[in-house]
């Protein structure tokens, strides 16, 4: 069988969401709207969905991690 890009795009938001992701309308948190998670369409790294993800699977990390600007700034880049 083969899959075309309509079938993953039918079907790939099923299985994101039965592994435990949240699935969400990508309006609904485009900049601008009240559900915003990133200020311009050039921010292609949610950064907060990300700092929780790296808490979630890091516990400790809270304590070590951006404790500063500059530990967060490099951080972040070295993530991205």
């Amino acid at each position: 069988m083969k899959i075309s890009e309509s079938h993953l795009k039918k079907y790939c938001p099923f299985w994101f969401e039965s592994l435990g992701y949240q699935i969400l309308n990508g309006p609904d948190i485009a900049p601008g709207e009240p559900q915003a998670e990133r200020d311009s369409y050039s921010e292609v790294v949610l950064k907060e969905r990300l700092r929780e993800a790296i808490y979630r699977l890091n516990p400790g990390a809270r304590r070590r991690l951006w404790k500063t600007p500059s530990a967060r700034c490099f951080i972040l880049t070295r993530l991205i």
